[in-house]
């Protein structure tokens, strides 16, 4: 069995509360792929590997909640158009944005999806994220849908990595069910999702609740089956503007609501309430070249907890970098870096159900990141630089 110490570290365990951001100078003691001990080590450590860290710090592996990584092609073309002046909506009413996309995640194949995604895996990989969320999404046809969850449940083997799975078939409604959203919920969304549950390849359940995809009764009737089988939920919404997503998505105790533009101080409160998170995606806005800011001093008001993720996709945010996501954070949403490396542990574990990992706790996973840096501040200072020593997996050194 995997026995070790980490010896000479500075030790930032990222819990919330004010010693969580404080460093801490201690013995990091590895058992399997958990940690076994903080400072004072257990007798049986006394003969243990010893792995002296030169006094870099430590911190949790970095959590990505919330990325699109499997999908097919690309959408650069929709790129040039928005700098050419279309919206957001009017590239998604004329077939373009995630139809697009469809498009091409059809046409692949699962090893094809795999492929595609490994480079993109390994990119935030490389700057010590441990746990990534990823969503369907790009198929809503059943099988295609289930093709995407499959092959993202294969990247977990291809690397050291725990992939998180979401349901997202009420994320665009087809051309072949035009002007029938209600239909596509009930025919496709519902029973596909049954269909991938049976499977075991769904971890949640989500949805994109704006004008331009499905509103609130509709994804509704999602989380009721949901429910039924015993899964979380977590909800696009109020990205573009504000349909009541985030409130119904806390009234159901979900993980978390995502984007957040356009919530409400009223949102903020029952969120809090609810324990439900507000996850900000600033790789969007600034892609989108949104001007309506998160509500972040009503979160902080309400005692809502913000995590960051790349929100990794072909259209709104091909960013493959938490680093950058944490910059961003910063630097558009004006998070401190306190919050912003809160948001890419603790409270990412939070918005995926995790209770494991995101901390360094005993009892938790081993899955830590060890960085070349005088200060935690620098993870979200620094554009273009990664700092990455090494990251352990499960008790692994990658």
């Amino acid at each position: 069995m995997i026995r070790y110490v980490l010896r000479n570290a500075r030790l930032l365990s990222c819990a919330d509360g004010a010693d969580g951001y404080m460093l801490q100078t201690a013995d990091l003691a590895v058992e399997g792929d958990r940690i076994a001990a903080i400072g004072d080590l257990p007798a049986s450590f006394r003969d243990a590997e010893r792995r002296d860290m030169e006094g870099r710090i430590v911190t949790p592996a970095l959590i990505d909640c919330h990325t699109h990584l499997v999908h097919g092609g690309d959408r650069a073309r929709e790129f040039e158009m928005r700098l050419e002046g279309a919206s957001y909506e009017e590239i998604a009413r004329e077939g373009g944005g995630i139809l697009s996309s469809v498009i091409a995640t059809r046409a692949a194949d699962e090893d094809a999806l795999v492929a595609s995604a490994l480079p993109r895996l390994d990119a935030l990989l490389a700057e010590g994220v441990g746990t990534v969320e990823v969503k369907s999404g790009y198929g809503l046809t059943i099988e295609g849908e289930i093709k995407m969850l499959r092959a993202a449940r294969r990247l977990e083997k291809l690397r050291k990595v725990r992939i998180v799975t979401s349901w997202l078939a009420a994320h665009a409604v087809p051309p072949e069910y035009k002007d029938r959203p209600d239909a596509y919920i009930d025919e496709i969304a519902i029973p596909g999702l049954r269909a991938a549950h049976d499977e075991g390849l769904v971890d949640a359940v989500d949805g994109f609740c704006e004008g331009i995809a499905f509103l609130v009764p509709q994804i509704a009737r999602l989380f009721d089956a949901a429910a039924e089988l015993g899964l979380p939920v977590k909800l696009h919404a109020e990205q573009l503007s504000h349909q009541g997503g985030s409130k119904r998505v806390a009234a159901q105790g979900g993980l978390s609501a995502d984007h957040v533009e356009y919530a409400t101080e009223e949102d903020a409160q029952a969120m809090a309430q609810a324990g439900t998170v507000a996850t900000l995606l600033p790789g969007a806005f600034y892609t989108l070249r949104e001007t309506q800011l998160p509500p972040i001093e009503a979160f902080r008001a309400a005692g809502t907890r913000m995590a960051l993720a790349t929100d990794c996709n072909p259209g709104t945010a091909p960013m493959t970098s938490i680093l950058l996501a944490m910059n961003m954070g910063a630097t558009l949403f004006r998070l401190t870096p306190e919050e912003c490396l809160r948001g890419v542990t603790c409270h990412a574990a939070a918005a995926l159900g995790l209770e494991d990992c995101g901390v360094l706790a005993p009892g938790c996973r081993a899955d830590l990141a060890v960085w070349n840096i005088a200060h935690p501040a620098e993870l979200s200072y620094r554009i273009g630089f990664n700092p990455l020593h090494e990251r352990y997996h499960g008790g692994v050194r990658c």
